[in-house]
């Protein structure tokens, strides 16, 4: 819980934590960034999160659309990169130098790079909360066939947490 004191600790709260932490680079899909579609009519949007987004290192977000890059507070910077998941992994690679690359989402770019074995290891937290539609994570993937196994499976009270890595 941000900015309170009654926020839960345990098993979730772990699996959280070690998703922060040793992050040198975000990278995102565009609909993490925005809900804008198309072309960016123009530079006003900046985020879900406010003046001060989570990150606090380079993020590059991949669009079709360029748009310069963006500074916020935290040390948050938006790149925008158009040349596909490769160009912005290698941009990430040399942001974050000896540190990890956090790989956010949405599902279609997870797929990409899973497709693409770019992805080392992954946590996929699964919790019994019904929220609708939406778009299935691993459609039209054999992760096994990627050379991807289920290295740890750590049940809690809320969620079952997959920790998934490329063999």
């Amino acid at each position: 819980m941000q900015r309170r004191d009654d926020g839960d600790t345990g098993v979730d709260e772990d699996f959280a934590a070690q998703g922060f932490a040793n992050i040198g680079a975000w990278i995102l899909g565009r609909n993490m960034f925005g809900p804008i579609r198309g072309p960016w009519p123009d530079e006003s949007w900046r985020g879900w999160w406010g003046k001060n987004p989570p990150y606090h290192t380079p993020v590059f977000v991949l669009t079709h659309h360029a748009r310069p890059s963006l500074e916020m507070e935290g040390n948050n910077v938006f790149h925008f990169v158009t040349e596909g998941i490769h160009a912005a992994l290698e941009r990430a690679r040399e942001a974050a130098g000896r540190l990890d690359i956090r790989l956010l989402g949405g599902a279609d770019t997870i797929r990409q790079y899973l497709q693409a074995r770019l992805v080392d290891e992954m946590h996929v937290a699964v919790s019994p909360i019904m929220l609708g539609s939406g778009e299935h994570l691993l459609t039209g993937l054999d992760l096994p066939a990627l050379g991807y196994v289920c290295t740890e499976c750590v049940p809690s009270a809320r969620a079952v947490h997959y920790v998934i890595a490329r063999t």
